[in-house]
């Protein structure tokens, strides 16, 4: 399970938690302009944007997860077992799921021109190797101004407006948003008391206006609190403050190791955490084992390149000594 946000302040910034019982040694990826794509049903792409962000890499190929281009257009895959991938249509653009995200950041400079691939796309049943099948995903695409959600039904594709800016996991991302009517209560100010005018009820602890936020991991709760979390924390006019505030956000949702078993002795935690500053290109990061916030800026690398810039994630962990 996984959580995503995208978060205006000065600047736009996007990210996720990944959330699973095990990692793949996924690595921060630069794919500069000039490197080729082989797409399985499509011409090659040698060249487009470059992109930055978090990917498994299999023989020279970056398997993202989540990433942002250098016009600032953000996108995650996420877990999304209700996802039901077409056969081959030569009518359409046929895309496999792992290719989907170069493909549109490849290409796109915002969401508006995303929308227009999506209009003829389709994510065609096609695994990327038979040690590495599809996995069962929905996506959230984002720029500074708007956000969309992509979601591959029984039914065909769903693309559905994001007014939160945020995502998790099933069920779907409409019913994800229905279910936010049954939390309109939540407030951060301390709630008047409209119990009854004959009772006397007093506010004994700060933050009771949030009194009946989910706690839980599921897919659903999370939706909710991170919901709640993103529209309410407050924005700063400098980076590091920003750059934290967003990891907080995905804190409200974080999974520690134990709490949540998905098999005898197997527990889905929070592999890393991630914070893309879209405008800059700068992709911040933490894992589970190392809180210290690590950092990579794709303009320190040569754009131009055809060969992809690969960074191991930093797992130590640093602790400043003050005595």
């Amino acid at each position: 399970m996984c959580t995503a946000a995208s978060f205006n302040a000065d600047d736009h910034y996007f990210g996720r938690n990944l959330d699973l019982e095990f990692s793949y040694n996924e690595t921060v990826v630069i794919t500069p302009r000039n490197y080729t794509f082989p797409f399985r049903k499509m011409e090659d792409m040698s060249s487009h944007h470059a992109i930055i962000g978090m990917a498994f890499v299999v023989d020279e190929y970056p398997l993202y997860y989540d990433a942002t281009n250098e016009a600032g257009l953000s996108m995650a895959g996420l877990n999304f077992p209700e996802a039901q991938y077409p056969d081959y249509d030569e009518q359409k653009d046929n895309i496999t799921p792992f290719e989907f995200i170069p493909w549109i950041l490849g290409q796109a400079d915002n969401v508006s021109q995303a929308r227009k691939l999506l209009e003829n796309i389709n994510l065609v049943n096609i695994n990327f190797s038979q040690q590495l099948p599809l996995s069962p995903l929905h996506w959230m695409i984002s720029d500074k101004n708007e956000s969309i959600v992509v979601e591959c039904m029984p039914e065909g594709l769903k693309i559905y407006d994001n007014p939160v800016g945020v995502m998790t996991n099933s069920p779907s991302f409409d019913k994800q948003l229905f279910n936010l009517n049954n939390y309109r209560h939540l407030s951060v100010k301390t709630p008047e008391n409209t119990f009854s005018d004959n009772v006397e009820l007093n506010a004994y602890s700060r933050g009771m206006g949030g009194m009946g936020l989910p706690g839980d991991l599921s897919s659903a709760s999370r939706f909710v609190k991170v919901a709640f979390t993103h529209e309410n924390v407050l924005k700063f006019n400098d980076e590091t403050e920003n750059v934290n505030e967003f990891f907080h956000i995905l804190e409200s949702v974080y999974q520690q190791k134990g709490c949540c078993e998905v098999a005898p002795d197997k527990y889905e935690y929070t592999i890393y955490s991630s914070c893309v500053n879209t405008d800059k290109g700068i992709y911040y990061y933490k894992t589970y084992n190392n809180t210290c916030i690590n950092a990579v800026n794709m303009h320190n690398y040569d754009l131009e390149s055809s060969k992809l810039a690969i960074y191991p994630l930093i797992e130590k962990q640093e602790i400043n000594y003050q005595n």
